[in-house]
């Protein structure tokens, strides 16, 4: 029970983190914040995602190329141009890896806006930290694993971040359903979204760049992470920006 509360509780701070943070404010711009909670949210991100800390400002640049060239030759990771998920991971790591490293060559147009602690991403991107977090899960393993087989748990806490990208990234284009006809094959991956926090509603986003709520257009769409929005902005941690569908550029 330790073992799969721990690898719940990963699961969930790290996936919230990615769909608050990385996506609806770093990519998106949805809401506002200071730069005192700008630092709190990295700092939860760093938490929340451990080993496989993302950046946020090289995540809200490469997740804006996606929406303007879905499924196109551009989109930095696309299931039409990739063999398998496997496939699609590597060429997004090289893609985001380029971008961190300014290697790159996307118009400003795509950068402006993003968060940038610089020391955060740095500290956040390094090895010795990765392996450290990586450590610690392993540890909490041997200390509380009761079967062998819980042992097959590590490797997603170890890639959780990338996990939940071709999660939706991959699966979310290739099945679900739709709400709306866009111009690629962004699908809505569950009808009920317990499991990516309103991120699986993939057809709608792509369809609303801008609106809070992925979810909400369909009885059974709740999108998780909406009402925590809401709360956030009404007690003065962010404030939402965005209606229904205007997009972050």
């Amino acid at each position: 029970m330790i073992i799969l509360a721990f690898f719940l509780g990963h699961w969930y701070l790290s996936v919230l983190m990615q769909t608050l943070f990385l996506h609806r404010y770093a990519a998106h711009q949805m809401f506002t914040m200071s730069k005192g909670w700008e630092k709190v949210f990295y700092v939860l991100t760093f938490i929340g995602q451990g080993s496989s800390f993302l950046s946020p400002r090289a995540y809200g640049i490469m997740h804006r190329l996606h929406h303007a060239y879905a499924d196109t030759e551009a989109d930095p990771h696309s299931p039409k141009y990739s063999d398998n998920m496997m496939d699609m991971m590597w060429k997004t790591r090289q893609f985001y890896n380029d971008i961190l490293n300014n290697r790159d060559s996307i118009p400003a147009k795509f950068k402006k806006g993003v968060p940038n602690w610089q020391w955060m991403e740095r500290f956040g991107d390094r090895w010795l930290v990765r392996l450290a977090w990586g450590t610690a899960y392993t540890l909490f393993y041997i200390q509380f694993a009761t079967s062998p087989w819980l042992f097959l748990l590590l490797p997603v806490h170890y890639l959780m971040g990338p996990v939940h990208g071709a999660i939706i990234n991959w699966c979310a284009h290739l099945y679900g359903y739709t709400n709306f006809k866009v111009a690629d094959t962004a699908k809505n991956l569950l009808p009920f979204d317990f499991l990516m926090m309103g991120e699986s509603y993939h057809n709608n986003h792509h369809k609303f760049g801008g609106r809070p709520n992925f979810g909400g257009f369909r009885w059974h769409e709740f999108d998780p992470a909406y009402p925590l929005l809401l709360l956030l902005n009404k007690v003065g941690v962010i404030r939402l920006r965005f209606g229904r569908d205007e997009a972050y550029m």
